[in-house]
């Protein structure tokens, strides 16, 4: 019987640690992304902010590796150097964090390596479409290739409060209008949002309470 208990001990402890090195290996599945172009072909400045529009329908055309490095980039990637992002933020916190959800999954984007880490996977872009009530939700939501969600991590701006969440909002802001105004240069269609499921996404993408989920912009290029 002692044999036995032992025996179930030892395949108890090999299975826990299958799992927990399974656990650790997908958290470290990234997608590396090309190079962003920064000669890629687009309107000036003064015409997107002229045309600038918010769109709701999609098409249901994938983006490509290269269109989605740019997209990230213009988001709120590394910009003149390594210390700084194409949006700003407050002291140059960099407390927005930036996550891609598509029909396959969701990835956070490192904008230093230029990459995505796989969070989870299938598709989760319901989370976006609704707030988790069981009443108000925006299926056009789930027709868009790609969604952005901007996350505030207080834990990185290094405090809490109100000038803190005011400061957050802020630089969200500001990298969701860096997607809008891209968009809108390059062809592709967004409308920024506050509407999401926050309690579901927390859990799915392990935040803690020091860490908000905002905004989010579903993209995709034009439906015909």
């Amino acid at each position: 019987m002692q044999i036995n208990k032992r025996s179930n001990w030892f395949r108890t402890s090999i299975l826990a640690s299958a799992l927990m090195l399974g656990s650790t290996t997908f958290a470290q599945q990234v997608t590396n992304l090309p190079k962003p172009d920064l000669t890629a072909q687009s309107t000036t400045m003064i015409e997107a902010l002229a045309t600038r529009h918010s769109v709701r329908e999609y098409a249901s055309t994938p983006l490509s590796k290269q269109e989605l490095s740019n997209l990230c980039w213009a988001a709120c990637g590394m910009s003149r150097d390594d210390n700084h992002r194409t949006a700003p933020t407050a002291m140059n916190r960099q407390e927005i964090r930036l996550f891609v959800f598509d029909k396959e999954g969701v990835y956070e984007y490192d904008a230093k390596g230029n990459r995505l880490v796989q969070k989870a996977t299938g598709d989760k872009r319901e989370l976006l479409a609704g707030n988790g009530g069981g009443g108000f939700k925006q299926d056009f939501v789930m027709q868009a290739p790609v969604s952005l969600l901007m996350v505030i991590d207080f834990d990185i701006f290094g405090s809490e409060g109100e000038k803190a969440m005011q400061m957050g909002c802020v630089d969200a802001g500001n990298v969701s209008e860096n997607i809008n105004l891209y968009c809108q240069a390059v062809g592709l269609v967004t409308v920024p949002r506050a509407t999401h499921d926050t309690a579901a996404l927390r859990k799915l993408l392990n935040l803690s309470d020091k860490q908000l989920p905002i905004l989010n912009n579903p993209v995709g290029k034009p439906k015909e």
